[in-house]
């Protein structure tokens, strides 16, 4: 009975001595603010208090808007006070002068409404650190930039280039209208913003860095009313190409702390250290091994970052999901012409990124490790929330594919466009005058003669792959191993020729379906030309230029997904073709979806391209959240590129293949 007692006493006694503690809001503006964040000593003071920034990176657009007060919260529980955000220019401004910031009907609606998320992180008592590019890099298609921009000859994108800047500041205006009311000094959570993203990690004597691009983006800023603390971030041992006088300069690394923070010192002796980006894990391509790293690695490097009296964000603390086509690309040859893509290595949809939070928001070893070197290294006292309980995820039971539609009667329910002669996506005349941005276009020729034992060639490289079909029967070799890659159809590649065999053909429809497999998202100036389809030469059919007639887009855009029609009982024959499904669910919890069975594709959920699969690997299943899901039936498409499977399985958590 006296421990009871004693336990209750103490209890009570912790609860009260914890009410008492301010929140983090009202430590630092209990008397009013006076002042936002300062970099003016050697340590960061916030409305003239001295403050140590514990921040982790979470990007909005990759998690479902109903997941954000979730994650936020878990943040806050593991002791951080800031969180920070990227933000996307190609789902803001989707279209040519067409923005959405949750509320314009885009295909990422849900996910946009940035004053939304900003309002939840104050709500949730986390600063942010705000990272508006306008490129991004972030392994997101493009590094952030909109496709669009593809349209205008000669534009050098990341440069002072007026046609570039005319679109930046057109952009920014929008933006930081929204924004400029959430700053710190304005009552609401911004503490800091960032210009541009690492701009001097891509410099060297071949590719300068064009610093009057910085300083013009610094006076954007300005203008649209941004008076909160600005700063750039690069990785010290590439040098410090990338900063401007009056500006901080941050650091990003995943490894040799001391080096680089002792570099970034000695450039600015009298200024506070901050990492920006200290790299929790890594991200995948397709068909290389997975990355992981150790919670034990991790922390040891995290210790020497905060014993050196160093703020630090985690990127990422949670990655979530790269949805649908929006994964990028790198290129892994330092120097490229606009047309050698063969170093082209797509990103996977996940980015759980191996970070202290998973894709699905679990709890990790290293989120643990942060809660307890935050704890020891933290002098601020405030009020510290509890850790919430996680979502719960269920293996569904596999369901029977009850529809298809071969590729002629997706034809038959897209628009087609007359042309006499090859065009990329971006160049289109389509989308408000935009082009396409994602997914696949068709290349058509009716009324063909193929003589027999013919060859095929594409000229140049095809960018990203291709499919080749003859009155809708697939001539391209299943893919199968990773070595296929280096064959016809796809980017590595060069002057590629395919054996049409034995068969002559007269009067038949040549197809050639063009996969976009996301465009590249970081590197030097030139690797951002980033043209997708036929491009780079002609075709050829036994050395005579094939003059194809029609271009299909095929974009699986959300309404017109919604109004496909006319499924047929499935036949599971190969080649390209869609996939239906219904699963009903009563009451919808997390799952994966397991593709191990198919080959290579998309998937679709209620209308909304939710992820690539590719049975080589590395990711093998794909989140898909509650809160893409409705009470009922639930329409689950695949498109699959060659080999179907007869049933859709699911799986409770994130699969990798061993390489």
């Amino acid at each position: 009975m006296f421990n009871i007692l004693i336990f209750v006493f103490l209890l009570v006694f912790t609860d009260s001595s914890v009410s008492e503690l301010p929140t983090l809001y009202e430590y630092f503006t209990k008397d009013g603010i006076k002042t936002g964040l300062s970099d003016s000593h050697t340590y960061f003071t916030l409305n003239n208090k001295n403050i140590t920034i514990f921040s982790g990176a979470l990007h909005y657009f990759r998690m479902p808007k109903l997941y954000w007060r979730d994650r936020l919260k878990k943040y806050r529980a593991a002791g951080l006070i800031a969180v920070e955000t990227y933000v996307p220019w190609n789902l803001h401004e989707y279209q040519i002068g067409r923005f959405d910031f949750g509320s314009e009907g885009s295909d990422f609606e849900e996910f946009l409404n940035i004053v939304d998320f900003l309002t939840l992180a104050k709500e949730e008592d986390l600063f942010v650190i705000l990272r508006p590019g306008p490129f991004i890099d972030s392994e997101w298609d493009f590094g952030g930039l909109p496709s669009w921009l593809l349209r205008y000859e000669g534009i050098k994108v990341r440069t002072s280039d007026s046609v570039y800047i005319k679109f930046v500041e057109r952009y920014f205006k929008k933006l930081l209208e929204l924004i400029k009311p959430l700053q710190f000094t304005k009552g609401g959570p911004i503490i800091a913003l960032q210009i541009e993203n690492e701009y001097g990690n891509t410099n060297d004597h071949i590719h300068p860095v064009d610093i009057n691009y910085l300083e013009i983006l610094k006076r954007i800023l300005r203008k649209n009313g941004i008076v909160e603390l600005l700063f750039t971030s690069d990785t010290p041992s590439n040098g410090f190409s990338g900063t401007i006088p009056g500006v901080l300069a941050t650091a990003n690394f995943q490894t040799q702390p001391i080096k680089e923070l002792s570099l970034l010192k000695k450039f600015q002796p009298n200024k506070p250290l901050m990492v920006m980006e200290y790299w929790t894990g890594w991200f995948d391509h397709w068909t290389d091994k997975h990355h992981t790293r150790s919670a034990e690695e991790f922390g040891i490097v995290l210790e020497k970052i905060l014993s050196y009296n160093a703020s630090v964000n985690f990127y990422m603390f949670h990655g979530g999901t790269n949805w649908g086509f929006m994964n990028g690309a790198e290129l892994n040859n330092k120097s490229v012409s606009e047309i050698d893509n063969k170093g082209f290595q797509p990103i996977v949809t996940t980015y759980d990124y191996v970070a202290p939070l998973s894709e699905a928001g679990d709890y990790t070893d290293k989120y643990f490790k942060v809660k307890e070197l935050i704890s020891t290294y933290n002098t601020l006292k405030i009020k510290q929330p509890s850790m919430p309980e996680l979502h719960r995820r269920i293996k569904y039971p596999q369901v029977e594919i009850i529809g298809e539609l071969s590729l002629e009667d997706i034809i038959n329910q897209s628009f087609h466009l007359n042309i006499d002669n090859l065009l990329s996506m971006e160049l289109l005349p389509i989308n408000n005058n935009s082009g396409q941005s994602h997914g696949y276009i068709i290349y058509r020729k009716s009324n063909v003669y193929i003589p027999s034992n013919s060859t095929l060639q594409i000229e140049g490289r095809v960018c990203d792959t291709a499919l080749v079909l003859i009155n809708g029967i697939l001539k391209n070799k299943i893919l199968d191993s990773k070595e296929d890659l280096n064959n016809f159809g796809f980017w590595k590649m060069k002057d590629s020729f395919l054996h049409l065999g034995q068969d002559s053909y007269h009067n038949v429809t040549l197809d050639i379906i063009v996969e976009n497999w996301g465009r590249v998202n970081y590197g030097f100036l030139e690797q951002f030309n980033q043209f997708k389809g036929l491009w780079q030469g002609n075709v050829t059919i036994n050395k005579k230029n094939v003059h194809f007639n029609e271009i299909i887009p095929l974009q699986f855009q959300k309404k017109w997904i919604q109004k496909l029609q006319n499924w047929y009982k499935p036949k599971f024959g190969g080649g390209p073709k869609l996939y239906r499904a219904i699963i009903e669910i009563d009451d919808p919890s997390d799952t994966y979806i397991d593709m191990r069975d198919w080959n290579k594709g998309i998937i679709i959920v209620n209308g909304f391209v939710l992820a690539r699969y590719l049975k080589l690997g590395p990711q093998l299943s794909s989140y898909f959240p509650a809160a893409l899901m409705h009470k009922g039936p639930n329409e689950i498409l695949i498109f699959e590129h060659f080999v179907p499977a007869k049933t859709i399985k699911f799986v409770e958590n994130l699969i990798f293949k061993d390489m």
